[in-house]
């Protein structure tokens, strides 16, 4: 009786589940030429894998030049409006890969004095991935003339040599991938050809133990870190020139200087409602204060998951019962929660989010100080601004979209798209009244200091303007940050997993789309739910040719980013 009455719900709830879905209604006339390009672009990426390889280097740009070259062989004037949009998506998508080749290419070549061994490792790597037949007398002689390679450079390095410091920390992250490569090489010969295992094995182990060596002293001499170092940050900037070059790629047509301003403009705003919040909890006009008395408001330790699942129940019930968004009800049930280790939140000290929630907080591993500073950054209303803006209507439930409308389109990922719909949420919640009391609007004001303040140190910090500790002292003492936190933060900014712009595109993301929302919804062309769920209906594509789709703008193969979001009559 009990399995009968399970099966019964168990086809209700599929019933209800699928009558709430809609199919995906594109009609691309370019969705199986993007979907041949990204099989095949998979390959290529399976393929080349040798670190500092030039064939690989030449291979990826034949490849993406041989499809630009293709590209005006599609009709483009009698394609539909969607299939123009991908047309050029997928033209921008292109230029901007073959750009990012040669920027690669001029970073490596700067490490060549660091690693002018480099070439022997690759010779050897390429000759595997190539399935030539292996000669293991001459892999011998190679390795015991890297050896000697590996040494001579670490004399040069030890004597004292003139190596930018980011060039030299851009090496050791090289070495560590030959390094790694070298052993997959070995691993794959050794003990199945008796005759290489005898001729290379111990050229190899010597060799390996040469280059961990080289790499501790390029990072002691060269960077000025110790091996154990895990705080200090370095970072990698890219220059002015190319971080123009990557906002026109990403369609915004601003130059970093009027982001700048833009951003100012709105971090004067939320410095003004700081000071309004401050007064309604009797600090006047010193927020720090009042911001200090929010960071005091923590759950006691073991009670964050429960407040959690709280606070995402809460936000995905305020913006279902306004109609706002279309939530389907296996978005809601889908998600997951999972803690957050201490190594991950020396990177992210704060939520990360999804399908599954990662919640930081301390552990009992952790020091008295550390503790403490987990605890105040993750306060409870600091927490119920970054709950919904990880789960719903924020990340998890874009990622549910994107897997089911448009998905092709996953390929022309971009973060002002991804990070830019959360940030915007956050904003419209708080014109539509969800923070409840003046340590909820200080949450949530916090959080929007930050995205101002990313802009500005990471633009600052990639033309030279800031040093790594510049940044944290600006988060520390600009939004009012834990100190510890702050330079996860920036840490995490510059580690080498997000591309430059990705800090900037939350509020300019976030701004666009609400520029978006202002021409479609508040002249009454769109509700708020017809307008969001288009946009997640597009998948993640700059919010430039988001507006051109739900507008239905003319679209010439020529197309150049142009939308001025931000009216002009603002910036001062």
């Amino acid at each position: 009786m009990r399995m009968v009455q399970a099966s019964i719900i168990l086809v209700s709830f599929v019933a209800m589940n699928a009558s709430a879905q809609t199919s995906d209604p594109s009609s691309s006339e370019m969705r199986f030429t993007l979907e041949r390009f990204q099989a095949d672009l998979e390959v290529l990426r399976r393929r080349y894998t040798v670190p500092l390889s030039t064939v690989q280097h030449d291979r990826m740009a034949t490849f993406y030049r041989g499809w630009l070259a293709d590209l005006p062989k599609h009709p483009f004037a009698s394609m539909s409006h969607p299939g123009q949009v991908d047309y050029l998506l997928f033209k921008n998508y292109l230029e901007h890969e073959v750009k990012l080749l040669g920027q690669a290419k001029k970073r490596q070549d700067e490490m060549v004095p660091i690693l002018p061994f480099a070439k022997v490792i690759v010779g050897l790597e390429e000759a595997w991935q190539n399935m030539s037949p292996v000669e293991p007398q001459k892999c011998a002689t190679q390795i015991n003339d890297l050896i000697k390679q590996i040494h001579s450079s670490q004399q040069t390095v030890e004597k004292g040599v003139k190596i930018d410091r980011t060039v030299a920390n851009r090496a050791v992250s090289t070495l560590h991938r030959l390094r790694s490569s070298f052993g997959d090489w070995f691993k794959f010969y050794n003990g199945y050809d008796p005759l290489f295992s005898w001729w290379v094995a111990e050229p190899y182990k010597e060799a390996d133990k040469a280059l961990d060596e080289y790499a501790n002293a390029v990072r002691d001499k060269l960077v000025g870190i110790k091996a154990d170092d895990k705080t200090t940050i370095i970072g990698d900037p890219i220059g002015e020139a190319a971080l123009q070059e990557a906002l026109d790629d990403a369609m915004i047509p601003y130059k970093p200087e009027e982001l700048i301003a833009i951003t100012n403009k709105e971090f004067a705003w939320c410095e003004g409602e700081m000071k309004r919040a401050s007064h309604d909890l009797g600090y006047g006009d010193d927020w720090k204060r009042a911001l200090e008395h929010v960071k005091q408001q923590y759950v006691e330790p073991g009670k964050q998951p429960e407040l959690i699942r709280f606070l995402a129940e809460e936000a995905t019930k305020f913006v279902t019962e306004r109609d706002l968004v279309t939530v389907p009800p296996l978005a809601i049930e889908g998600y997951r929660m999972s803690m957050m280790s201490p190594e991950r939140q020396l990177v992210n000290p704060f939520f990360l989010g999804g399908e599954e929630i990662q919640v930081s907080y301390p552990t009992d591993t952790m020091s008295h100080d550390q503790k403490m500073m987990s605890m105040r950054g993750n306060n409870r209303h600091f927490a119920r601004a970054t709950v919904f803006h990880e789960l719903i209507p924020g990340h998890h439930l874009q990622g549910y979209m994107q897997e089911r409308y448009r998905s092709y389109r996953q390929m022309f990922d971009t973060p002002f798209w991804i990070e830019g719909w959360a940030l915007y949420w956050e904003m419209l919640m708080w014109d539509l009244g969800f923070p409840k009391s003046p340590e909820d609007r200080i949450g949530m004001l916090f959080w929007r200091m930050h995205r101002c303040a990313r802009i500005i140190f990471s633009f600052s910090f990639h033309t030279g303007k800031m040093s790594p500790q510049q940044c944290v002292d600006f988060l520390v003492d600009r939004v009012g940050h834990e100190r510890d936190n702050a330079a996860a933060e920036v840490r995490r900014s510059f580690g080498g997993g997000y591309e430059p712009l990705y800090q900037a595109a939350y509020m300019l993301g976030g701004l666009q789309i609400r520029s978006l929302r202002h021409e479609l919804v508040d002249s009454g062309k769109m509700t708020n739910k017809q307008f969001h769920d288009s946009i997640l209906h597009e998948n993640s594509i700059p919010i430039e040719m988001v507006r051109a789709s739900l507008e239905n703008l003319p679209l010439t193969t020529d197309f150049k980013a142009a939308w001025r979001f931000y009216p002009a009559q603002n910036l001062k």
